[in-house]
C-alpha cells in the first residue's frame, strides 16, 4: 500500500467482507479513529458503504496517524523468525520466573510463538475488544483470552504485539492479564507510534520508534 487512496480502497473491500471497524484497524495497522474516516471516505468514493458521515477529521484532510505496513515480514516464514528473535533478545533480561508470552491477536499471535519458542515459555492468545468494536462506546465490550492455548495461572507473562498505535489495546491486554491473577513483566512490538516507555507500570519495548518531527 503506497498512499491513502490504497487505504480506502483496502478499508472498503474488508468492510464488505464484514469485519468491524476494530478488525479493519488491526487488518491495517491504524487506530480506531482512522479506520473509521477510511470506512467513511470509501463511500463517499464511491465504495459500498451506506450514507458515511462525515468527521472532523475528515474536514481536516484526514486523521493524524501512520499506516505502518509489515507484510514482506509477515508473509514470509522466515523473515516473521528471525524478526520475532529479535523481539525475543529485547524481553531476554526482563523477568526470571516468566513462563508464559500472550501474543495478541490476531498479529501478535505468530511472533509471540516464536517469542515463546526462543524463551522457552507457554503459549497463550488474547482477543482484544477492538475485534468486536464497530460502533459505539468500545468501553461495553471485554476481550478474551483462547481456551486453546496456556492460561494465565497466577504467572508471569509477557505481552508481544506487532504495533503500539495508541497504547490502548496492549493497556486493556495488560489490565485483563491482572484481573486473572497474572503479572504482566514486559511487552514487545515491532513499531511504537507513540514513542511509549512504559504502560501501567509495564515496560515497551520496540525494534522501531517513530517519532513525529514539526507540529500535527
Amino acid at each position: 500500500m503506497k498512499n491513502v487512496d490504497d487505504l480506502i480502497a483496502s478499508a472498503a473491500e474488508l468492510a464488505e467482507r464484514g469485519l468491524s471497524k476494530g478488525e479493519i484497524a488491526d487488518e491495517l495497522n491504524v487506530s480506531r479513529e482512522t479506520a473509521s474516516w477510511l470506512v467513511e471516505r470509501s463511500g463517499s468514493m464511491g465504495y459500498d458503504d451506506p450514507e458515511p458521515t462525515a468527521t472532523p477529521d475528515a474536514e481536516d484532510g484526514g486523521p493524524h496517524d501512520i499506516h505502518v505496513d509489515w507484510s514482506a515480514v509477515g508473509r514470509d516464514s522466515a523473515r516473521l523468525t528471525q524478526v520475532a528473535r529479535a523481539m525475543a533478545d529485547l524481553l531476554s533480561k526482563e523477568g526470571e520466573a516468566v513462563d508464559l508470552t500472550i501474543g495478541v491477536e490476531k498479529a501478535g499471535a505468530p511472533l509471540a510463538t516464536v517469542v515463546a519458542n526462543e524463551l522457552d515459555t507457554d503459549l497463550g492468545s488474547y482477543a482484544p475488544a477492538k475485534h468486536q468494536w464497530d460502533d459505539g462506546d468500545i468501553e461495553e465490550l471485554g476481550g478474551s483470552f483462547s481456551r486453546n492455548f496456556a492460561q494465565i495461572r497466577d504467572r508471569e507473562c509477557y505481552v508481544v504485539d506487532d504495533i503500539v498505535t495508541s497504547g490502548t489495546t496492549m493497556r486493556e491486554t495488560i489490565e485483563s492479564i491482572r484481573e486473572e491473577g497474572g503479572d504482566p513483566v514486559a511487552c514487545v512490538v515491532i513499531v511504537d507510534k507513540q514513542g511509549i516507555d512504559a504502560i501501567e507500570g509495564v515496560p515497551v519495548y520496540s525494534l522501531i520508534d517513530v517519532v513525529r518531527v514539526g507540529e500535527e
